[in-house]
């Protein structure tokens, strides 16, 4: 039987079947009248029909903003090269671990090691006992972390055994953060039993624990050449930790929704935090000054849904200050860091919420998605500033 629901104040109506449910877009008010006349008979067939066109025109939608901000232009889509899969379920989290290799988690409970310009599975390691939420590593090292809602986090060496080379159980609740240092010498971790406990990487020691009432995390990352961690909260709070103690340095002013994500620069002046949220309120990343005043500097409003993860984009992949954010709106957008202008958006329909993005090279971006594995992504400066999917594992 379909149904539907009206939403208050609003002209949006949601359209239930088999369990369903479809949201009716604002420049589709007109079909609302339309099957409240159709007859019972014909409403099952009519409604199917428009599902049908809507899917069709919104799959392999990826646009480009033109500077004026007048008109969208439609990128033809491309054939997709062939690769191996590297999970068999949603993936959580990625992360580069040099320019050839990444390292991913999931709802498979399985780390794997990929290729990903040559589109082979490298190493696969198991150990944990449910879905992993967080993958950790420092760049072009030979060793990663992973946490899982199995209260542990594990590290594991390339090149090693299939075994982990070091477990770090301390945390009552799932782990949702972890974060290595530069030096790989200590390992911050932190969970929804709203403490953070910082490791010693060699003896898997812990040295310090600290816990926050309602702080329950939801991400970690280490400043560069710093020795502070920031991490994001469902108490919509960003929090800047000294790891000498593990004492609060800073906490940024609370956001109107809960922060799911942060990531800082290569230079360690500033970072970004991303926002939930449902049919665009929230579903916003905020750049924030990590010096001296410790600003808000600039926010990026565009998605419709929860946004999960975001990058810093490297001077040579953008050729300009820029960002990219990735959502479970199923759309990666990329924006100028000073202005908030969104200069790209690509749409990898069919593919879920997207959890996780990762700069693979100067030329290159990994994105984790729920449903199609992870997508990798080319911009292409040929026609200005263009971003495309080449290859799915």
């Amino acid at each position: 039987m379909l149904q539907s629901i009206e939403y208050r104040n609003s002209p949006r109506r949601s359209y239930w079947f088999g369990g369903h449910n479809f949201q009716q877009p604002q420049g589709m008010l007109h079909l609302r009248h339309r099957l409240q006349r159709a007859p019972p008979q014909k409403l099952l067939c009519r409604f199917c029909a428009m599902m049908g066109k809507l899917q069709s025109k919104l799959k392999h939608s990826t646009y480009k903003y033109r500077p004026d901000a007048v008109i969208e232009e439609r990128i033809p889509a491309r054939a997709l090269q062939d690769y191996s899969p590297a999970h068999v379920d949603a993936v959580s989290a990625v992360a580069a671990l040099d320019s050839d290799l990444c390292v991913s988690g999931g709802n498979d409970q399985t780390v794997v090691v990929y290729n990903w310009k040559t589109g082979n599975v490298v190493r696969r390691f198991q150990g944990h006992e449910h879905e992993i939420t967080k993958i950790a590593c420092v760049y072009k090292s030979k060793q990663f972390f992973s946490a899982s809602r199995d209260k542990k986090v594990l590290m594991w060496d390339l090149h090693g055994s299939s075994q982990p080379s070091q477990r770090f159980s301390g945390h009552a609740m799932a782990v949702m953060g972890v974060a290595v240092s530069p030096d790989s010498a200590q390992l911050c971790t932190g969970s929804r039993d709203n403490s953070l406990l910082l490791w010693d990487v060699g003896t898997g020691q812990c040295v310090e624990r600290a816990s926050v009432s309602r702080n329950l995390v939801t991400h970690l990352c280490w400043v560069p050449r710093e020795p502070y961690v920031l991490q994001t909260s469902e108490d919509k709070t960003v929090r800047l930790w000294d790891s000498r103690g593990l004492q609060v340095a800073h906490i940024f002013p609370a956001k109107q929704h809960i922060q799911t994500y942060c990531e800082v620069s290569e230079d360690g002046h500033k970072c970004i935090s991303c926002s939930n949220g449902f049919g665009g309120e929230g579903c916003e990343a905020t750049l924030w000054d990590l010096r001296q005043t410790r600003n808000r500097i600039c926010e990026y409003r565009g998605h419709f849904q929860t946004v999960a993860s975001c990058v810093f984009l490297p001077r040579a992949l953008a050729w300009m200050p820029a960002i990219a954010t990735s959502s479970h709106d199923c759309k990666v957008k990329i924006w100028n860091q000073d202005t908030g202008a969104c200069l790209f958006t690509l749409s990898l329909d069919g593919s879920g919420p997207l959890t996780s993005l990762a700069v693979g090279d100067t030329t290159s971006l990994l994105c984790a998605s729920f449903s199609r594995g992870i997508h990798l992504l080319r911009v292409d400066h040929s026609r200005g500033l263009e971003l495309r999917e080449v290859a799915v594992f």
